[in-house]
């Protein structure tokens, strides 16, 4: 993929997550539900926080094409592998004051919580959660999976709540927009949408290069935005790196962000699973010699498979396929030395492999038949020394990451915006928000075929009201000259 292919990919992002965000805002201005309020106030919230990421990654690559182009080409150092990581079963426990929480005393305060999890570019928000005194945990079900992810990944996971006031109201702007929302999409609505794509444009410079340079910045929300529905507080957040990642629950520190209602102990516990893609997929293969024992004419065909932590030798590739027992498991780990010999035609073909295995030091000798998959060999296995000691203890065993069951969700209508506004419950509001601007082209789409219409319609009917006309005044003239 090149540069130019990178750069309207990520325009293609920004312009949907501008167009998702106008989706949301339009569909907050007709909520008549405290719930679905503060549901698409939370998407307002995360789009908003996708879209600085994605214009902060426009920003990078922009710079490197600068650089490139004034003769500084980028570092050639070796790159470890990308791989996926998994956050799942986040708790956060509450400190409530023992008259709050045992004597059921003072106002029962609520706020609706929810998580952001950012690692470079994605951003997954979680469920919302509904706090009062009666919870000790905060529990987020959860699974988010982030994907193509560097080693030195910083995952954010930050914390944002809202009061919820029980008598809500849609405020001043919600019943006039409800009463008028579903005949004006071919309208007002048409006009916004389009002012969507311009902020877009705006964001990612100008998508034909012109004028279009490094140090843009985003344009601000619409005033709109920042006007309507409940108001999310971040109140705390953690970073977490590779050092977090173990296969069971682990506790961290979560930095307080600002002083809310909410009682929070100042930690949050999660499970963080990684898995490198050199421990799922094969890294390379093929037929190799390896020598058994000190005997240097002891050789053996194998075919040998690097992968993870080990270059697994069978006695074919059938036996890999059958899953039978490797002939020879040869460790490679971080500190695995390799050496190839160039001292002449025979020895350059080559490698020797020397690791610690139970504390004792162990030599192994491989020899293949053509230079240059010598030559791939060698990178391979530097390459797979250097992912482990980049992945640390992810490259131990292969982590498992486990889905949740899906929930059962309640049998309530679809979610669209009339259902929303005769007060159904909106159980997706990224379908609602989907079928706004879908219906929007459709409605516009149709709007020109009835406009077609009404012009062939009426220019039939003024054609048949002439001749009507005409045949009555005939018939008058007839009937005066008969008289």
């Amino acid at each position: 993929m090149n540069e130019n292919t990178k750069d309207k990919e990520v325009l293609k992002q920004i312009e949907r997550e501008v167009r998702m965000r106008e989706g949301a805002s339009k569909l907050l201005a007709a909520c008549s539900q405290r719930a679905q309020a503060l549901e698409a106030s939370k998407t307002l919230l995360t789009c908003n926080a996708r879209i600085l990421a994605l214009l902060s990654q426009l920003q990078k690559m922009r710079n490197a094409q600068i650089l490139q182009r004034a003769g500084r080409r980028p570092s050639e150092d070796t790159v470890p592998c990308k791989g996926k990581v998994a956050l799942s079963d986040l708790r956060i426990p509450l400190m409530w004051k023992d008259s709050e929480y045992f004597k059921n005393k003072g106002e029962l305060h609520r706020c609706a919580v929810f998580c952001l999890l950012q690692c470079d570019t994605e951003i997954y928000d979680t469920g919302l959660v509904m706090v009062d005194r009666t919870l000790t945990d905060i529990c987020f079900e959860d699974t988010v999976i982030f994907n193509e992810v560097d080693p030195g990944f910083h995952l954010r996971v930050e914390l944002y709540s809202s009061c919820v006031v029980e008598d809500f109201s849609p405020g001043a702007l919600g019943p006039r927009r409800v009463s008028r929302l579903g005949g004006s999409l071919g309208g007002s609505s048409g006009k916004k949408i389009r002012a969507a794509f311009e902020s877009a444009a705006i964001c990612g410079y100008v998508s034909s290069g012109e004028d279009a340079g490094p140090g843009s910045v985003s344009p601000p929300a619409p005033p709109h935005l920042s006007a309507l529905g409940p108001k999310y507080n971040l109140v705390a957040h953690a970073t977490l790196t590779v050092e977090h990642v173990q296969e069971g629950f682990k506790t961290h520190d979560l930095s307080l962000a600002a002083a809310e209602w909410l009682p929070l102990y100042g930690n949050m516990c999660c499970r963080l699973v990684a898995q490198p893609l050199c421990m799922i997929q094969p890294v390379i293969s093929g037929q190799l010699e390896v020598k058994l024992g000190e005997d240097l004419d002891c050789w053996e065909n194998v075919y040998g498979i690097l992968r993870g932590q080990s270059l697994l030798c069978y006695e074919s590739q059938e036996d890999v396929e059958s899953e039978d027992e490797p002939l020879l498991v040869i460790p490679i780990k971080k500190d695995t030395l390799l050496c190839a010999f160039e001292r002449d035609a025979i020895h350059s073909q080559r490698l020797y492999i020397s690791t610690q295995c139970h504390g004792e030091d162990v030599s192994y000798t491989l020899t293949l038949h053509i230079p240059e998959d010598t030559q791939r060999w060698n990178e391979a296995l530097w390459q797979q020394i250097f992912n482990i000691s980049q992945w640390k203890q992810c490259c131990h065993h292969l982590m498992k990451i486990e889905m949740q069951s899906p929930r059962k969700s309640i049998a309530v209508k679809q979610g669209s915006l009339y259902h929303e506004i005769e007060g159904h419950v909106v159980p997706d509001l990224s379908v609602v928000i989907r079928n706004l601007l879908s219906s929007y082209y459709k409605e516009r789409q149709a709007f020109s075929h009835i406009a077609l219409f009404f012009h062939i319609f009426h220019f039939g009917f003024c054609r048949i009201l002439f001749k009507g006309l005409a045949f009555c005044l005939y018939i008058v003239i007839i009937t005066h000259s008969l008289l």
